[in-house]
């Protein structure tokens, strides 16, 4: 099993390069699925979320309000730092699982771990590949902008509450430019799956000598 850490920054495009690697036969897990997952209401990590950023934000349904929630921690780094620190041991849990069962079920698999703070926290070495989706920050705020609505102002906030994303090459293995059209990202993506596959078949190792 070979497993690729899928990192990049704030609307770099990582949804679309996974989305891609997944039609040509990898896995996907997706933490930001798997941190939905653990805040269902009434949970342990809901609960501890609850106690520590009170009830305004929830919706009517209990459920967690992100964008409420970001709002609050994305204008405190402490705050962000303590949200994280409530969040990530039960995402990396369940991540840990669902790898052991493909591991069981599937040794030959080419997983794609989407995992946005790859880098931040300290998790490569979990992985067997770093893949980064690079975006300028211009463009990613541009991007957010556009996607989310933000003002530059909220989207620079964002932008600026994370790793810059040229900070992060020198970590990658692998770099997918995701500025230019879409079939340039499809192309690219085409090729790292035929290296991905010869990294995983060992068809890319020298003989011994």
């Amino acid at each position: 099993m070979l497993n690729v850490g899928l990192t990049g920054g704030i609307a770099s495009g990582k949804s679309t390069v996974a989305r891609m690697l997944k039609k040509k036969g990898a896995i996907l897990i997706d933490l930001d699925e798997l941190a939905h997952a653990v805040q269902k209401p009434e949970g342990p990590v809901w609960m501890e979320i609850v106690r520590h950023f009170g009830q305004d934000i929830l919706q009517a349904d209990r459920t967690i309000d992100r964008r409420k929630l970001g709002a609050v921690v994305f204008a405190d780094r402490a705050k962000l730092d303590l949200l994280n620190r409530l969040v990530h041991p039960a995402v990396l849990s369940e991540w840990q699982r669902r790898m052991e069962e493909i591991r069981k079920t599937r040794p030959d698999a080419i997983v794609l771990s989407d995992i946005p703070l790859l880098i931040e926290a300290g998790l490569m070495p979990m992985v067997d590949v770093v893949l980064l989706v690079y975006l300028s920050p211009e463009e990613q705020v541009r991007r957010l902008m556009a996607r989310n609505g933000y003002s530059r102002e909220d989207a620079e906030i964002r932008l600026a509450s994370q790793m810059p994303i040229g900070e992060k090459i020198p970590h990658a293995d692998f770099v997918i430019h995701n500025e230019g059209p879409l079939e340039e990202t499809r192309k690219a993506v085409g090729a790292l799956w035929k290296e991905l596959r010869q990294r995983h078949t060992g068809v890319d190792r020298k003989p011994a000598d």
